[in-house]
């Protein structure tokens, strides 16, 4: 068991992470994702991979299969008449695949990325979870993660 940064050959097991991370949500909110689709294409990915302000660190089993990924993203607030200048590490998408899900696979992946945060300075990892996935939420909270805000909505559209 291994993790590590993603490299180009992963983008393959990539994207059909990502396609479980797509129907989750388009399970949970078929108004909001189209599903089956991913958030990003192997172009994308192949720029995302390769960029120091976007690490993608993956989970690899003994077979050398990528199990699990977490996207990151450098953020900083910089002179702000209001915020703080932080340093945060983004979590911008998170997945386990659905058959290593219960096997630490994303507590791993959370402790790589909370490790590296801590290594290159950053005062906090934030991410956002959808409301109509309480499975990732209770995980999240698990790990110690706690709601920093909440966004809301009213459906004005029902079409």
């Amino acid at each position: 068991m291994t993790v590590r940064r993603a490299v180009i050959s992963d983008i393959p097991r990539i994207l059909e992470l990502l396609l479980q991370v797509d129907m989750v949500h388009h399970l949970g909110r078929p108004d909001i994702f189209k599903g089956p689709a991913t958030k990003y294409n192997a172009e994308q990915l192949r720029e995302i991979v390769g960029c120091d302000t976007t690490p993608v660190f993956v989970w690899t089993g003994d077979d050398g299969i990528v199990q699990g990924h977490a996207f990151c993203i450098h953020k900083q607030v910089l002179g702000d008449s209001v915020l703080t200048d932080v340093k945060t590490l983004y979590i911008d998408d998170i997945c386990v695949d659905e058959a290593a899900r219960g096997q630490g696979v994303g507590r791993a992946l959370y402790d790589h990325v909370k490790a590296y945060a801590k290594e290159q300075g950053f005062y906090n990892i934030t991410l956002n979870v959808w409301e109509c996935n309480p499975g990732a939420r209770k995980f999240y909270e698990t790990l110690g993660l706690k709601p920093q805000k909440i966004g809301m909505e009213e459906i004005l559209n029902n079409s």
